[in-house]
């Protein structure tokens, strides 16, 4: 993986394969390259290290591909990064994706003569496509054939340096079309095209997809080749202000700051607050919903930090037990699902590896399914029975802020509309939740207001070597997400405990300066025992960081810094409480000078498992 455009058309393809990857940048990489043809030959340059690097050279042609590469098998270097060209230099490639029986492939093409540049699966790929095209003199043939020997996830451009058309093919890593006026497009993320068409299709699992640059045919591995298989055309509606900084300094601090806006786009159209009824519509049968006896929401990373205040909502309104699994463990654990049972997954991308994966044994064994996501047309938002959008908009930055609010208002709605159809709240209380949750974007407004402050705690521990989060209730999830902020773009070591479990272990790593972070709220029903923990750590020297909406002598006593947010009920303390702590995440990373919307060793969408 990371980031792949192609170009077909009347124009020079190069400046527009550099200005796609430029717009995939955000997703993270490690090196990068671009292949044309010009006069029948294939033109290659590639690095390791950033695009910029590219634009030392220009390479001449009207048909292209290139590639953003995060290292999976073998080291950043140039003979790694894509695009790879087979043997006769005649087909290049690009690949996002693990070919996991590349090892065997690669045995066997060695036996056949073939001679390896670099250590990665893909030029397995393309050597294979090589090999097959000799056999056929078709490329859609070769990759037919290639594409059924692998085994793994693939989203592969390729062409043939006598083959004025793009070959495409998608199975587990998303690929979309762009469709323009003598020219097309193929890409991984439509952010690559968008300053040059809004009309799109999306490829779907198993798709093959033949570009030239006034028409295209999608095809199916599953299919005859001569049968063409129908794909419906969409287009964009979001522009181009959404993938660019607009002033910000990094696009993280970006995406703290739009979230009021996100979070209306989230609400909008959904309350009704005349009537107070919720105006969400989900795709599942009531007389499903009343018999529900288990829920199992299954996520990654942010996502599955949210499915916690998930679980948390659904428990408290209708008491249905809800199981909260990392998708890369609940999916190789032999769940315990069937016809009876919803399956949540959440993902902001809708294209997580695992999460994808996931979604798709428990629709093997007869589950009901619903999807929080945020891409439209993504595939789990075409694969699952019932979905939420959470309007949140194209999120740049690595580290995920406006999806996980957009996705806690959006788990509100489904908790409330769960309880609703089951009857488990009487509509007072519906209408008093909605009430709550239509505040939630001029209270966000509040919390950043407060960043110059922030900024000033930040300064007090960006040299620390490790920081611990400590929550209880609800405000567990939320210190589990300010952790994940602020190790995954400071690359300080940072941990989440259940407050109460500090006592059994952690407690033992306190000493003088030690930050701890917690949370501390009024109205919450732990309030004193959160302040007893407070004590336990300021009596081993911690550093206390206490996420409040009050102050008091006790508090004051205890706490070396506040981060001040407004009071509001448990539904919304992980929305309010958790942007302080995207906001102390940023200004560390910012004191101490790291990569913060490209840190090191991630990407944005992980679409390999």
């Amino acid at each position: 993986m990371c980031g792949i455009t192609a170009y077909v058309g009347d124009g020079q393809a190069y400046p527009y394969l550099l200005k796609g990857l430029e717009r995939l940048e955000y997703r993270g990489y490690d090196s990068a390259g671009v292949a044309t043809v010009n006069n029948g030959q294939v033109q290659l340059h590639k690095t390791p290290g950033k695009v910029e690097q590219l634009k030392s050279t220009v390479l001449p042609g009207k048909i292209g591909i290139s590639h953003t590469r995060w290292a999976t098998h073998g080291p950043p270097t140039k003979d790694n990064a894509h695009p790879h060209l087979c043997q006769t230099n005649s087909i290049a490639l690009v690949h996002n994706g693990i070919i996991e029986n590349y090892a065997q492939l690669r045995g066997q093409l060695q036996e056949k003569g073939y001679t390896f540049k670099s250590d990665t699966d893909t030029e397995v790929l393309v050597q294979l496509m090589n090999y097959y095209y000799g056999k056929t003199y078709n490329m859609e043939m070769a990759l037919r054939k290639a594409l059924h020997d692998v085994v793994g996830a693939y989203g592969i451009v390729a062409f043939h340096k006598d083959d004025p058309r793009l070959y495409a093919a998608r199975k587990g890593s998303p690929l979309v079309v762009g469709i323009g006026d003598n020219e097309n497009f193929v890409a991984s993320d439509p952010a690559a095209f968008l300053d040059s068409t809004r009309r799109v299709l999306y490829l779907e699992d198993e798709d093959i997809a033949v570009v030239s640059k006034n028409d295209y045919e999608i095809k199916s591995l599953c299919v005859g080749e001569e049968e063409c298989v129908h794909r419906t055309e969409e287009s964009i509606d979001w522009d181009l202000s959404s993938v660019e900084k607009n002033g910000f300094e990094h696009f993280m601090l970006k995406e703290i700051m739009e979230q009021p806006e996100s979070l209306k786009h989230c609400l909008a159209g959904r309350i009704d607050l005349t009537t107070g009824g919720i105006k969400v519509t989900i795709d599942l049968p009531e007389h499903f919903v009343k018999r529900l006896s288990k829920i199992s929401i299954v996520a990654c990373g942010t996502s599955s930090y949210a499915a916690y205040v998930g679980k948390y909502l659904i428990e408290k309104y209708s008491r249905i037990p809800v199981e909260v699994d990392v998708a890369s463990e609940w999916r190789y654990k032999n769940p315990i699902v069937g016809p009876e049972d919803l399956v949540i997954v959440i993902s902001q991308s809708g294209e997580t590896a695992d999460t994808l994966a996931a979604l798709r044994e428990a629709k093997k064994q007869g589950a009901r399914s619903l999807g929080v996501i945020n891409v439209v047309g993504s595939s789990m938002a075409r694969e699952v029975d019932s979905g939420i959008y959470i309007h949140a908009g194209p999120e740049i930055g690595v580290a995920s802020t406006k999806a996980f609010t957009g996705q806690v208002v959006a788990l509100n709605f489904l908790a409330l509309r769960l309880a609703e159809m089951r009857k488990d709240l009487r509509h007072e209380e519906v209408l008093l939740a909605i009430q709550e949750l239509e505040k939630t974007p001029e209270l966000v407004t509040s919390c950043l207001k407060e960043a110059p402050e922030i900024k000033e705690v930040a300064s007090q521990i960006k040299d620390a070597k490790s920081v611990f989060f400590i929550g209880r209730g609800v405000n567990l999830a939320t210190a589990m997400e300010g952790a994940l902020k602020l190790k995954e773009i400071s690359y300080i070591h940072s941990e989440f405990f259940p407050a109460g479990e500090m006592k059994h272990g952690p407690i033992a790593l306190l000493e003088p300066g030690f930050p701890v972070v917690t949370f501390v709220n009024k109205n919450d029903p732990m309030y004193e025992k959160n302040l007893s923990s407070i004590q336990e750590a300021k009596a081993r020297g911690a550093f206390i960081i206490a996420v409040a909406d009050h102050v008091d002598a006790v508090l004051t006593s205890n706490a070396d810094a506040i981060l001040h947010v407004p009071t509001v009920p448990d539904i919304l303390q992980p929305i309010i409480n958790v942007i302080p702590l995207q906001l102390l995440a940023y200004y560390v990373a910012l004191a101490r000078g790291c990569e913060i919307d490209q840190p090191r060793n991630l990407a944005k969408s992980v679409t390999v498992e």
